[in-house]
């Protein structure tokens, strides 16, 4: 597969999206969504060029950082966090953008061995069987963050309805993230929404990262958790 080619092709789209929404400042990061993908596709991609790349299951993932342990990727967890897998998550991440209560908050500094960058997953549909915290509910899980000193919080992130209207959902997240600023702290600044169906909307509604699979690895083999390493 050539991922020079496909990396290219989305860092293309997020130039347009970035100047249709009058965006001068830094560039929106790009994370490439590796789950499900063998440890010589991860390989090709940083070969490539891609630095970042996001996954949503720990066994999976910890055996492609074995892997891939002479790279110097940054790697991000996306996945829904279960309290027994807090200590590995926090000591083999970089960041994670799922944090949604404050009792996986506190396990995962009590665990971290350095400053972790975490995000705050909001379920910004009110979706009955998605992870996130409520809107209601967000000023004080921030608060409580703020209060964990290994855990340095730097914004939220959100999945959008499948068959809602991802502008608007991407827009509520823009308005959760400005009205919390003020409490938020310094390192107040990420916004993780949009995927490869939808980031060049997100883009255009303040998205400052990004999380694309299928549009740099193709469609997720099946089935999907079978073929970890290669």
């Amino acid at each position: 597969m050539d991922y020079d080619k496909r990396i290219e092709a989305v860092d293309a789209a997020i130039s347009l999206a970035e100047a249709r929404a009058g965006q001068r400042s830094a560039r929106t990061r790009l994370i490439a969504v590796s789950k499900a993908r063998v440890a010589a596709d991860v390989r090709a991609a940083y070969e490539a060029g891609q630095r970042d790349f996001g996954e949503n299951y720990l066994k999976e993932a910890l055996a492609k950082m074995t892997a891939l342990s002479d790279l110097d990727i940054v790697w991000h967890f996306i996945g829904a966090i279960q309290s027994n897998k807090t200590r590995d998550i926090a000591r083999r991440f970089q960041w994670i953008h799922t944090v949604d209560r404050a009792r996986i908050a506190s396990r995962l500094d009590a665990a971290a061995e350095r400053p972790l960058d975490v995000c705050v997953q909001v379920n910004v549909d009110a979706e009955p069987r998605k992870a996130g915290v409520a809107p209601s509910n967000l000023a004080a899980l921030v608060a409580h963050i703020r209060e964990l000193p290994r855990l340095r919080l730097r914004g939220l992130m959100a999945i959008p309805r499948a068959d809602g209207d991802h502008r608007a959902s991407f827009g509520t997240l823009r308005s959760l993230f400005d009205a919390h600023a003020n409490a938020a702290g310094d390192h107040w600044d990420s916004l993780s929404m949009g995927m490869s169906d939808d980031f060049e909307i997100a883009i255009e509604e303040g998205a400052t990262m990004v999380r694309i699979g299928t549009a740099i690895f193709g469609p997720r083999p099946t089935p999907a958790r079978e073929r970890v390493l290669a």
